[in-house]
């Protein structure tokens, strides 16, 4: 699918300032809180980034296309493409966004000793911040902004498991952005008019990524 300007713009700086980033150990300290070798991190975050620019079809919606008014501006913190819309949507999964951070959220649950309950707790807030603060965008898909849930992501770690709160942010933070922003908000889709939308992509892969970095940086 086309990449708009303003996410490959975002896509370079991403990648100057994770490399910055590593030249000050900033990721360092946040990889070692989640018990991760420099190499286990380097492919992860690798990974992840690539992973963002590729989606597996899921499914697909048909509707009757409708004449659409000029879009109006995406809102302040929001990122994304408006793109024509046939009368088809496409559901796809992204990789970096929703693959790859599910199947890390489960090694660091069997891999550290956290609490299912405390586990559940944080999603659960998480999630419903990120359906609150998330919305619908015609002609996109769904968007919210990068900041909110990692920080409620650290602060509900830091209350509920002050031990593990690094882990417990990762996990909440992203599986509750992801099942918050995206998963819950599939009833919308049909509505969007929107040729393509991508559980864990577009605007919510920068929640889903800062989500899972900045959470536990704080944590």
């Amino acid at each position: 699918m086309p990449v708009s300007p303003l996410h490959f713009l975002l896509f370079f700086f991403i990648i100057i300032f994770l490399v910055v980033m590593l030249q000050l150990q900033v990721l360092g300290i946040v990889l070692a809180k989640l018990g991760l070798s420099p190499e286990s991190a380097g492919l992860l975050l690798f990974a992840t980034l690539l992973g963002s620019a590729i989606n597996i079809p899921l499914f697909t919606l048909y509707a009757e296309p409708q004449q659409q008014p000029e879009p109006p501006p995406l809102p302040l913190g929001f990122l994304g493409r408006v793109r024509p819309y046939h009368g088809k949507t496409v559901i796809s999964i992204n990789v970096g966004g929703a693959l790859i951070p599910v199947g890390f959220s489960l090694y660091l649950l069997s891999t550290k000793p956290l609490p299912l309950g405390d586990v559940i707790i944080g999603i659960l807030i998480v999630t419903a911040l990120s359906y609150a603060v998330s919305r619908p965008i015609k002609g996109l898909g769904i968007g919210m902004p990068i900041l909110l849930a990692p920080l409620t992501a650290a602060l509900a770690a830091i209350m509920l498991n002050p031990q593990y709160s690094a882990p417990l942010a990762y996990i909440s933070g992203t599986l509750g952005v992801l099942i918050g922003a995206d998963l819950l908000h599939l009833k919308d889709i049909s509505k969007l008019a929107t040729p393509l939308a991508s559980i864990g992509g577009a605007g919510t892969f920068d929640g889903i990524f800062f989500t899972g970095i900045i959470a536990v940086l704080l944590a």
